[in-house]
């Protein structure tokens, strides 16, 4: 909660001075049934048309890297925070950061199996309000260029990414155990359900790998799909 007006007026000759909080919004409580899914079980969602910072690349998602992955965070963060200062100082309305999300795909899908890398492609992304518009998105692009150079800058986006019905789970521990998981997802679930795969495998990071024990990070992983 922060204060984000203050009034006064007179009562009985007093000076009173009422503060108005701004709410600071949690999309992760809000959209809880995007974003706080069971780990005990695969759930269906329907996932509405949702606004996204985003970057593309290719290569290997080691954020402490020199590479790809590392040079879009690096890029998609500091936007996405001066965005929100600027929602909260200009337009009055306070929310938290939603966490990082990623889009995985590949050309042959054997290279996650593999464990290659450096074939996997990529859309990292953040959710955005619906009040922040591409003009704010340049305007905050422009303080960045003025301020200093960001390599990558002009491969950032705003866009509408539109997932529809999808499959999720809550999975708890590190990222090279999610495969059992998404096996049973796409081998039995999936299936069993009358379901068919659409769009990419798609990834919430839910906790910082930087902060976090891999036993206790906490990712969704969801599937986009279609009735058969």
């Amino acid at each position: 909660w922060k204060y984000a007006l203050t009034d006064a007026f007179e009562l009985s000759g007093l000076v009173i001075f009422a503060e108005t909080v701004m709410d600071k919004i949690d999309f992760k409580k809000t959209l809880k049934a995007l974003y706080a899914p069971s780990a005990k079980a695969f759930v269906q969602v329907d996932v509405p048309a949702m606004s996204f910072l985003m970057m593309d690349g290719k290569g290997t998602p080691d954020a402490e890297s020199a590479g790809e992955y590392a040079r879009a965070l690096a890029v998609l963060y500091p936007v996405a925070y001066k965005l929100k200062f600027l929602s909260k100082k200009q337009l009055g309305k306070d929310y938290v950061v939603p966490p990082l999300e990623a889009l995985w795909w590949a050309d042959d899908l054997n290279v996650f199996i593999t464990g290659d890398k450096a074939q996997w492609q990529w859309t990292v992304m953040i959710m955005q309000p619906d009040w922040i518009l591409p003009e704010h998105v340049e305007e905050v692009r422009q303080a960045i260029v003025r301020s200093g150079e960001l390599p990558g800058l002009d491969d950032l986006r705003l866009e509408t990414y539109t997932e529809g019905l999808a499959v999720q789970i809550l999975h708890i521990g590190p990222y090279r155990d999610e495969g059992p998981v998404l096996k049973v997802l796409h081998e039995e679930y999936i299936p069993a359900n009358g379901l068919v795969e659409t769009g990419h495998h798609h990834e919430i990071y839910l906790s910082d790998p930087r902060k976090t024990a891999p036993q206790k990070l906490k990712t969704i992983l969801r599937q986009p799909v279609r009735r058969a």
